[in-house]
């Protein structure tokens, strides 16, 4: 299967797991739990579920598809390695809307960008792959799309 394609599905029709992490991870953004234990354990799944389906099931925002994509990476502290991700983005035509990078710890830095994914060139699967392909680049996460 094409992990660069997406579909849009009524929830009546989802297998509850796929609910289920959706609500986890609004426990965790809201605050109401403050771990994945906790959050998994509220709505009754497994951690291993959990982040089995974290990265892939998103609930949409707003009715809004497609329009921004916010990503997290631990990037390598070392001259131009910031430089060069927000050069992928913008030669895949993607705009940064918001971007924010920790202070590093053990020479490696988290960096939170949100981009506004509507006039791309390419997919959000095709940056995605070019950014985590970036050398200095480690876990990159989707963290989410709307």
């Amino acid at each position: 299967m094409d992990k660069g394609k997406f579909l849009l599905i009524h929830i009546d029709v989802l297998p509850e797991v796929f609910i289920k992490v959706v609500e986890a991870k609004t426990l965790l953004k809201e605050g109401k739990s403050t771990s994945v234990s906790d959050a998994v354990k509220k709505v009754g799944i497994s951690r291993s579920t959990f982040y089995k389906y974290n990265d892939f099931v998103f609930a949409l925002g707003d009715g809004v598809i497609g329009k921004k994509a916010t990503v997290s990476m631990n990037l390598d502290h070392h001259s131009g390695r910031l430089s060069k991700v927000l050069d992928c983005i913008a030669h895949n035509n993607g705009n940064i809307m918001t971007i924010s990078q920790s202070s590093p710890i053990d020479l490696m830095a988290n960096v939170t960008i949100t981009i506004d994914i509507s006039e791309m060139t390419n997919s959000f699967t095709t940056l995605s792959n070019e950014l985590k392909n970036i050398e200095g680049v480690h876990k990159f996460s989707l963290l989410g799309i709307e």
